[in-house]
């Protein structure tokens, strides 16, 4: 077993040893407390950027398949665990962890205490940190203080799409006649969110980040979903004026960051959290329904809710912690959610926003 360490920024040393690539790698670290779901967290690219620690003590034991997957690669800068199973044993796995992450030369760092560096985050909040192999503490953390910050890089750019395309995959059944056309803006997307509208009838177009309204609205579309995606919303000024132009126009669901940047459009702000959302776990209460949802969740931002103008409404809300999970504008025809209504990985409880959003499709003459 080759040796590696993880340093964060304020110079905690981690021991541990390197599965996958050995790559030097930096970025922010997060941690994730689901128990299952490392392929779909690995390829979510709303972890662009960050190191992702699993809380859960055993990583790997059901490898990886060819179905779990929810981007074009995978989108972690890199892999923290406690253990590494390197035999793993389900009737759909085609491979190891290991070497999915050598694969996409992506550097995993196992053997960790992954308690300790929770509990460190947990207190400190999110850090900075880097992965090395080939180092020795005091480089890697001088490399590491050299690097930008997390909140500097505009992470949508590098995973959004590049050109539009329409999705038509689905799954083994046949699917339904397409009655709606909806345009999802790709910030960051998961490809669960495609796998859904086009299962409950929707012809779905998905664009790049750069597109502006007046593009937007050229496709003609019926609704426009504004995805989740990694970063700082704050940074993303252009993305705020499409939707601005959007606005009244059309139907709009916003998820996760879409959330965060339609809050922004509104007249909102956001501000970070000291170490985020991430899990499969969380509470939100509907403050329409009075219902509790168990909900997937991976964000490290939230709405200031008391910046909010008065036409907005907050509809859901964080049970842990009181953060804004939802809002209402009825003027626009405009909802969202910061957490992940299409799971991937997570409870599938939440699929019925979808079909709130798609009722205001269909509602809109």
């Amino acid at each position: 077993m080759k040796k590696a360490i993880l340093i964060l920024e304020d110079g905690t040393v981690f021991n541990g040893y390197s599965f996958g690539s050995s790559e030097r790698v930096y970025g922010e670290v997060v941690f994730n407390t689901s128990m299952t779901g490392y392929q779909e967290i690995l390829t979510d690219p709303s972890y662009a950027g960050q190191i992702v620690t699993l809380t859960y003590p055993i990583i790997g034991n059901y490898g990886i398949n060819e179905e779990d997957v929810e981007s074009r690669r995978i989108q972690v800068a890199g892999f923290v665990v406690r253990e590494d199973c390197e035999d793993p044993s389900n009737w759909r796995s085609r491979g190891t962890l290991s070497a999915y992450l050598a694969e996409h030369n992506i550097a995993g760092i196992a053997g960790v205490d992954t308690r300790a560096l929770t509990r460190r985050l947990r207190s400190l909040g999110v850090m900075m940190g880097a992965v090395s192999t080939d180092e020795s503490p005091a480089a890697t953390l001088e490399r590491l203080r050299q690097s930008p910050k997390y909140d500097l890089i505009d992470f949508v750019r590098q995973v959004s799409t590049e050109e539009p395309y329409a999705w038509n995959r689905h799954g083994p059944e046949e699917p339904p006649e397409m009655t709606c056309h909806i345009v999802v803006m790709d910030f960051g997307l998961k490809y669960n969110i495609l796998r859904l509208l086009r299962e409950k009838g929707c012809r779905v177009t998905v664009v790049p980040c750069t597109y502006s309204a007046e593009q937007v609205l050229a496709l003609r579309p019926d609704g426009v979903l504004l995805s989740p995606g990694p970063g700082d919303p704050a940074m993303l000024g252009h993305i705020v004026e499409a939707i601005r132009g959007l606005m009244g126009k059309k139907p709009i669901l916003g998820i996760c960051l879409g959330h965060q940047l339609l809050g922004w459009a509104l007249g909102g702000k956001t501000f970070k959290l000291k170490f985020g959302h991430r899990g499969g776990n969380h509470p939100v209460k509907d403050l329409l329904s009075g219902r509790v949802h168990i909900t997937s969740q991976n964000h490290g931002y939230a709405v200031d809710a008391d910046g909010l103008p008065g036409r907005v409404e907050v509809t859901h809300v964080n049970l842990n912690d009181g953060t804004v999970e939802g809002l209402r504008c009825r003027e626009i025809d405009a909802i969202s959610i910061q957490y992940h209504s299409e799971a991937s990985p997570g409870p599938q409880d939440n699929v019925y926003v979808f079909d709130q959003f798609l009722a205001l499709v269909r509602e809109r003459p």
